[in-house]
């Protein structure tokens, strides 16, 4: 096989990044970006729960979601058991169905949703009401009025309309609300300016610094109906080290230590948000459970002792680190086009029968992302590929760099992993395209837990 530096030194090679190492066996799998089960087999066909990726395209057809139960299962509750003490939040918007609902609450986590439709799936697989967050920097009277109605365990109050809107519920309907208060503490994330999300220039929550979280929290004391658990802070997502937290948790215990001092006021709860990290490549170094429990655990410890108040009830929300890795997205190549650069470079550009309405991520976010050939062996010398959709946009990439066999071909099945978190959530019906379906796999068994639409689904809405 092609060692990486003759590759590129060969005459007209085009270059990657520079984290990207040509493979020395182009048909392997790094582990770490797939989800546990996952693996190939010596013909070349990747198998998720124990279900060879061809087959399930054999009944199901592409572009199509693998969920890998046992990998999520597993992941839920590895957070669970390592912040044991702790709430955990899995993330509502990251990927829901009623059947991962179920996953959750089987596995003994918390739910947070952040829209009615989010809440409606939960209510729908039976999720205790008690359980749930309402997130959302924009809840209406009605949302409010249903949260509440439900019984939904704590709403994230995001702005000072809101805390009127509240106040106004409960007062209609004589039932409680338990709120907590969302802050930004003025921690920047080292993440994409869009997902970060505890710097003052932004929409979500109340300022520690100009005194507005403060009096969130003096509004709501004084507000009757409303029972007031604590503050949540949230730095933002793909966080793969708890540096941010430290800073984070000082600046929010202290505002917990006034509002005790200076209300009389001993909040019982405190969130810490989360957001950790999954590797979608190599450069992605991302920390375990365990290892963030002990650090996020030391610093709440170290801090309210400097205080000298007694620790909160904490909660966190580990984000896309649940579900991100335990699915993968395949797909079948149409078309492969190689184009001659400067310099006689060659770039193969791979395309696929999906795209941008599948994983919107890579457009938005420039996100980077990995591959593999999922249904056949290839002895042929890896060249780098840029995987892109069928979309009518330039932008349109599934996978900007990645090896692939140089006999890719059409009809061969790729296979996209970390796609767990936010491309279905975030899928569209750009182009009239149909959404994929979601197959969750476990123990050699397929089932389907969302279906494909179909072009009936399509026109359902269209009254013309």
């Amino acid at each position: 096989m092609t060692h990486e530096a003759g590759w590129a030194h060969a005459p007209g090679a085009l270059r990657g990044p520079s984290w990207l190492q040509a493979p020395r066996d182009v048909n392997d799998i790094v582990p770490l970006l797939w989800s546990s089960t996952a693996h190939k087999t010596d013909a070349g066909d990747l198998v998720v729960g124990g279900v060879a990726v061809a087959d399930l395209v054999a009944e199901h057809n592409t572009p199509a979601y693998v969920l890998d139960e046992a990998d999520f299962r597993a992941r839920a509750r590895a957070f669970r058991d390592a912040f044991a003490g702790w709430d955990v939040y899995y993330a509502g918007k990251a990927f829901l169905c009623t059947e991962v609902a179920r996953w959750i609450a089987e596995e003994g986590l918390c739910l947070d949703v952040c829209s009615a439709g989010e809440l409606t799936v939960a209510l729908r697989a039976g999720f205790e009401p008690a359980r749930i967050g309402y997130h959302g920097n924009n809840k209406s009277v009605a949302e409010l009025r249903r949260a509440v109605g439900e019984g939904v365990g704590r709403i994230i109050v995001d702005s000072f309309e809101e805390i009127e809107r509240l106040a106004m519920v409960t007062r209609d309907t004589g039932m409680p609300a338990r709120v907590m208060v969302r802050v930004t503490a003025g921690v920047e994330a080292h993440t994409h300016e869009y997902i970060a999300t505890a710097h003052e220039d932004q929409k979500f929550g109340f300022s520690i610094t100009n005194g507005d979280a403060f009096e969130a929290v003096r509004r709501l004391e004084a507000s009757p109906g409303i029972e007031l658990l604590g503050l949540h802070s949230h730095i933002g997502s793909q966080i793969f080290d708890s540096s941010g937290f430290e800073v984070a948790a000082r600046r929010v215990l202290a505002l917990h230590h006034r509002v005790s001092d200076e209300l009389g006021v001993t909040m019982p709860e405190m969130d810490l948000g989360g957001g950790f990290g999954i590797a979608y490549t190599t450069q992605d170094d991302p920390s375990d459970p365990a290892q963030l429990a002990t650090e996020m655990g030391k610093i709440v410890e170290h801090e309210c002792r400097a205080l000298g108040i007694e620790e909160p009830r904490l909660s966190i929300e580990p984000g896309r680190a649940i579900v991100g890795p335990a699915m993968c997205t395949v797909y079948t190549v149409g078309t492969v086009k190689p184009v001659t650069l400067d310099a006689g470079a060659v770039r193969t550009y791979v395309s696929v029968d999906g795209g941008m309405s599948d994983n919107i991520r890579t457009a938005l976010y420039d996100a980077d992302y990995s591959c593999t050939l999922a249904d056949r062996r290839s002895d042929a010398t890896p060249v780098l590929a840029r995987v892109v959709g069928k979309h009518c946009e330039a932008g349109d990439i599934v996978v900007r760099d990645e090896f692939l066999p140089g006999d890719v071909a059409a009809g061969d099945l790729v296979a996209v992993p970390g796609t767990g978190a936010y491309c279905r959530s975030m899928a569209s019906n750009y182009n009239h395209a149909l959404r994929p379906p979601v197959i969750a796999v476990r123990d050699g068994v397929a089932r389907v837990v969302v279906r494909r639409e179909t072009e009936d689904d399509l026109l359902a809405t269209d009254v013309g």
